[in-house]
C-alpha cells in the first residue's frame, strides 16, 4: 500500500515523493516494531495447537488483543507528531511541511493494523492464512483506486491532497481489520476457539510471557527497522533528492522482502509447530527449508534491479520533473546495490523467525546489534561522510550490515539446541 502511495503521489513532484516516502517509512517502522512485539502470539499459539491446547490458543490470541489496544493508543499519537522528528534531524523545510498533513491523515491506521496482525497470527497459526492473502490484495488495489480518488479529488469531492493518500490508507486498514473478523466469526472452526465467547478477562500469567517474549523481539525489529529509518533520515540529512532516490529504491526493496517475510512467517509457524510436538528434528528441517526457498526466490529476483532500473525509477518521478535526472542517477547507483543485498535482507529475516520460534530472543538481538549498528550504520556513515561516498556509502553499509546479520543468524539456527516444552 505504501508503495501504490508513492507512485501517485511521487507524480507530484520529487519533494512529495521524499515526504510521503521518510513519513511512511518512520509510520511504518513504529508498527513494524510493534508486530515484531506481537509476532510471539503466533509462536505461542503454534506452540499450543502443536501440543493439541485448543483452549489456551484461544485465551493467547485474546490476551493479544487486549495488549495490542495498549499499544495502537499511544502508537496513534506518535505518528500523529513525527513531523517534530523530521524537524529535530534537519530534513528540507518543504519535505517537513509536506508531510505533515500525511502523516495526520495517516496515524488513525495504528490500531487496526496491530488488531488485524493479531488474528494475522491466530489463523497463520493454524495454517490457514488464505483469506490474510485475499484481504492484503485486495487492500492494495482499494488503496491505490482510493489514494487516487483523495489526492487529486472528483465525484464532488475536492481535492484532500498528501492528507487525502495518507487518509486513504488509514481507511483500508480499518477495513482489512473488519473483513478479517468477519472472516473468523463465520468460520465455524475458527470460532471454535472462542474468540467471540465468554467474558474477555486479563490474564496475567499469558500476558506476562507474551512480553517476556516480546520484548527482546521488538528490540531486535527495532534494531533491523531503525537501520534503515537512520539510513532515510540520514539521505535526508544530504538532500532531498537523495531522499527521493532512496524512496525509489526503497519501494523495490519492499517487494522481494515481503515475499520473504512471508516465507518467514510460514517457517516460523512450521519450526514451532514441530517444536510443540516435541520434534527437533522436523523443526530444524523446516527452518533450513524455509532459508533455502528464501535465497533461491531472491537470488532469481535480482534480475528486476539490475535489468529494469530505469523502469522502476519512471513509476514513481516523472522525466519532467526538475529533479529527474539527479535523482534518476542516485537511484540507479543504489538499486545495483540493493540487488546485492535483498538476497540477505530476506535471509535474516527467515532466520531470526526461525530462532523465534525456538524462543530464542536475546542472542539474536545482540546479533542484530552489531550487524545492524555496528556496520551497517557505523559503516555506512564512515563510507558516506568520511569517505565522501555519499547516498552509495549508506547503501554499502546496509549491505555489510545484513550479510554479516545473516551469516551469524543462520550459523545460530543450525548449532542451537532448544529446550523442549515440558
Amino acid at each position: 500500500m505504501f508503495i501504490t502511495t508513492k507512485i501517485i503521489v511521487g507524480k507530484l513532484g520529487y519533494h512529495e515523493l521524499a515526504a510521503v516516502g521518510i513519513a511512511g517509512d518512520l509510520s511504518f517502522e513504529i508498527l513494524v516494531i510493534l508486530m515484531g512485539f506481537l509476532s510471539v502470539i503466533g509462536v505461542l499459539a503454534a506452540h499450543a495447537d502443536g501440543a493439541g491446547d485448543k483452549s489456551g490458543l484461544g485465551q493467547t490470541v485474546r490476551q493479544g488483543f487486549i495488549v495490542s489496544t495498549f499499544l495502537g493508543i499511544p502508537s496513534m499519537i506518535l505518528i500523529w507528531n513525527l513531523d517534530l522528528l523530521l524537524k529535530v534531524t534537519g530534513q528540507d523545510p518543504i519535505v517537513i511541511a509536506l508531510a505533515t498533513p500525511y502523516l495526520h491523515g495517516l496515524s488513525s491506521m495504528a490500531l487496526p493494523v496491530l488488531w488485524f496482525a493479531v488474528f494475522r497470527n491466530f489463523i497463520s497459526a493454524l495454517s490457514k492464512p488464505a483469506a490474510v492473502m485475499v484481504i492484503s490484495v485486495s487492500a492494495v488495489f482499494l488503496n491505490y483506486l482510493l489514494t487516487i480518488w483523495l489526492v487529486h479529488g472528483g465525484f464532488g469531492l475536492p481535492s484532500m491532497g498528501l492528507f487525502g493518500a495518507g487518509l486513504a490508507t488509514a481507511i483500508v486498514t480499518w477495513l482489512m481489520f473488519f473483513s478479517l473478523v468477519i472472516y473468523i466469526y463465520c468460520h465455524s472452526e475458527l470460532r471454535g476457539y472462542g474468540l467471540f465467547q465468554g467474558k474477555w478477562y486479563f490474564d496475567r500469567t499469558i500476558t506476562r510471557e507474551i512480553v517476556r517474549l516480546g520484548i527482546p523481539v521488538a528490540g531486535l525489529t527495532f534494531m533491523e527497522a531503525g537501520m534503515f529509518i537512520a539510513v532515510a533520515i540520514l539521505s535526508g540529512v544530504i538532500g532531498a533528492k537523495t531522499l527521493a532516490a532512496y524512496e525509489v529504491v526503497m519501494s523495490w526493496v519492499g517487494i522481494p522482502f515481503v515475499i520473504a517475510f512471508g516465507l518467514a512467517e510460514a517457517t516460523m509457524i512450521r519450526v514451532a509447530q514441530a517444536v510443540g510436538k516435541g520434534e527437533i528434528a522436523a523443526a530444524r528441517r523446516a527452518g533450513n527449508l524455509g532459508m533455502t526457498l528464501g535465497v533461491v526466490l531472491l537470488s532469481i529476483l535480482v534480475i528486476v534491479p539490475l535489468g529494469f532500473s530505469d523502469q522502476i525509477i519512471r513509476m514513481f518521478i516523472s522525466p519532467n520533473d526538475v529533479g529527474f535526472e539527479a535523482v534518476s542517477v542516485l537511484a540507479a547507483q543504489f538499486l545495483m546495490i540493493a540487488a546485492i543485498f535483498q538476497v540477505f535482507d530476506g535471509l535474516q529475516a527467515i532466520a531470526a523467525r526461525a530462532l523465534r520460534a525456538f524462543k530464542d530472543m536475546i542472542a539474536p538481538l545482540w546479533i542484530a546489534g552489531f550487524g545492524y549498528w555496528v556496520l551497517g550504520i557505523g559503516g555506512g556513515s564512515l563510507l558516506a561522510f568520511r569517505f565522501d561516498l555519499q547516498g552509495a556509502g549508506l547503501w554499502w553499509g546496509l549491505a555489510i550490515g545484513l550479510l554479516t546479520t545473516s551469516a551469524l543468524l543462520c550459523l545460530r539456527f543450525n548449532k542451537l539446541q532448544p529446550d523442549l516444552p515440558t
